[in-house]
């Protein structure tokens, strides 16, 4: 298991963040995107809660954001190398606004994430 800081941590999900073009970025609509040390389950190593940009309709409004959860642990836990950190927070990431997008976990697969 690699040791990280939560701060360097927290640097490279950023630096992941950085990586998403803009013109994606622009569209991403009340999200926040948060790291946490501890995943729910074993294995999980991000999480999107909330609806997705493609259901949202014109009773959208007045709702709390959507949530994506980057575990810090979980993915520290798989990685042995800081460069597999890094390539695993950013596959993470990438994921989880794939999510934000409207794209399930088959296409994702599908797409190599």
């Amino acid at each position: 298991m690699m040791e990280l800081s939560r701060d360097e941590f927290e640097d490279l999900v950023a630096e992941a963040l950085d990586t998403i073009p803009p013109d994606l970025t622009a569209h991403m609509r009340n999200v926040v995107i948060v790291v946490e040390d501890d995943a729910p389950e074993r294995g999980l190593l991000g999480l999107y809660q909330g609806v997705p940009l493609t259901e949202r309709g014109d009773w959208y409004g007045a709702v709390l954001p959507d949530h994506i959860s980057i575990y810090r642990t979980e993915i520290l836990r798989i990685c042995d190398t800081r460069e597999d950190v890094v390539e695993e927070v950013r596959i993470t990431v990438v994921h989880e606004i794939a999510h934000h997008f409207g794209i399930d976990d088959g296409k994702l697969h599908e797409l190599g994430y």
